[in-house]
This record gives C-alpha cells, sequence and structure tokens, in this order.
C-alpha cells in the first residue's frame, strides 16, 4: 500500500513509517498538518491516509470531511490517542473509513488496514459496537431528506440486512450470498450511492433506524 501519514508528532511519525516499512508498505509523504494532510493526499494520491485527530492549523476531522468530499473514493483511517466516543462519531461521520487506537498491537493494526484497503470498515469490535449503538438512535445524524429503503433491490436489500447482523467483510458476504466477491462490491457500491452514505458503519446505521433488522 501507498500510505500517507498526518501526524503532528515527528517521533510517532518516525516509529510509524519504520513499522509500516517493516511490512512492506510505502510511506509516500508525511504531513504535519491536517492542512498539509490535505495537500499532499491530493498531489500523491495515496491509497490511504492514516490521519492523526487532534494536530494544528486543520485538525484531522475538519481534513477528514474535506479530503473525503474532494476525492471521495479516497481511503482515509483516524489514527488517534482518544477513546473519546464524540471523537470516534465525528471521524466517522466526517467520512472515515476507519478509527485506530494508536495503543493496538501491531498484528491487529496491519490486520485492520488490511481490511480498510479492501474496502471494509477499520474498526475495533468495541469500536464497532459504540458507533452502531451511536448510529441507531433516534435522531442520530443523517442526510436532511433521508432516502427510502426502496429505492434498493431485491438483493441489494438482502446485502444490508446482512451487514446488520455483523457480515461486512466481502469475503464473508460472498460465502452466504454464493457471489463473487467483485459483485459483492458492486452490490455495496450502490447501496451507499443510493443511500448517500459514505460508509459501511453508516450504512448500518440506516438499516438500524429504518428497521430493517430481519430479526427485529
Amino acid at each position: 500500500m501507498r500510505i500517507l501519514i498526518a501526524d503532528d508528532h515527528s517521533l510517532f511519525r518516525d516509529g510509524l513509517r519504520s513499522l509500516l516499512q517493516s511490512r512492506g508498505h510505502e510511506v509516500i509523504g508525511e504531513a504535519r498538518n491536517g492542512r498539509q494532510a490535505i495537500e499532499l493526499a491530493l498531489e500523491l494520491k495515496p491509497d490511504l491516509v492514516l490521519m492523526d485527530i487532534q494536530m494544528p492549523e486543520l485538525d484531522g476531522v475538519s481534513a477528514t470531511r474535506e479530503l473525503t468530499a474532494q476525492m471521495p473514493d479516497m481511503k482515509v483511517i483516524a489514527l488517534t490517542a482518544s477513546e473519546q466516543n464524540e471523537t470516534l462519531f465525528d471521524a466517522i461521520k466526517a467520512g472515515a473509513q476507519g478509527y485506530l487506537l494508536k495503543n493496538l498491537e501491531a498484528d491487529e493494526f496491519f490486520a485492520l488496514l488490511d481490511r480498510a484497503n479492501a474496502g471494509e470498515p477499520a474498526l475495533t469490535p468495541s469500536l464497532a459496537r459504540k458507533l452502531l449503538q451511536e448510529f441507531a438512535k433516534p435522531g442520530a445524524a443523517r442526510p436532511a431528506a433521508e432516502p427510502d429503503a426502496d429505492a434498493l433491490t431485491d438483493r441489494e436489500r438482502e446485502v444490508l440486512e446482512l451487514m446488520v447482523e455483523g457480515v461486512t467483510s466481502n469475503r464473508k458476504l460472498a460465502s452466504h450470498l454464493n457471489l463473487s466477491e467483485n459483485t459483492v462490491k458492486f452490490h455495496v457500491r450502490n447501496i451507499l450511492d443510493k443511500l448517500r452514505l459514505h460508509t459501511r458503519a453508516e450504512a448500518v446505521g440506516y438499516a438500524l433506524r429504518r428497521k430493517m433488522d430481519p430479526k427485529s
């Protein structure tokens, strides 16, 4: 993977760069603040941006929101020491593909990076539960004119219902539906486009709000 690191602590960037390179990833740029992260991402077009939340000039949430608005397919992962729910929710709502804590073990960190690169949510189970609980609350943030699930085809509804049940990886979805992973990716992309959402986590939250869980 070609990765851009955005963090205002040079010592942390040095350590993270060495760790990423030791696993065969290419660090193509480093940013010291959110504004520089946007500029470098637009210029270098990395596969993935590791974005610290607390940075000068422009914080990581604002940088993520601006970057994903300009490049919707850009994969941004929030990388932070903060376990505050509000920070997690804000980062995901801004378009982050995942949220990783800096105290993760290396193996778990790289496993989640691989998931993000495959287009899947990069969240630990505990953070995923917090996120789903938040998105399931009545009145949770949503588009002003939330689209109707009737826009989805039967197959797309089936994919979304499986995601609500916790089947989120392309491989597992493909296995459940007896489809290829490419076909699953196509259906997921259609679901997000039709519901005007950015991430699978938001799609699950939408389904929970609309009580689309087949077990409910």
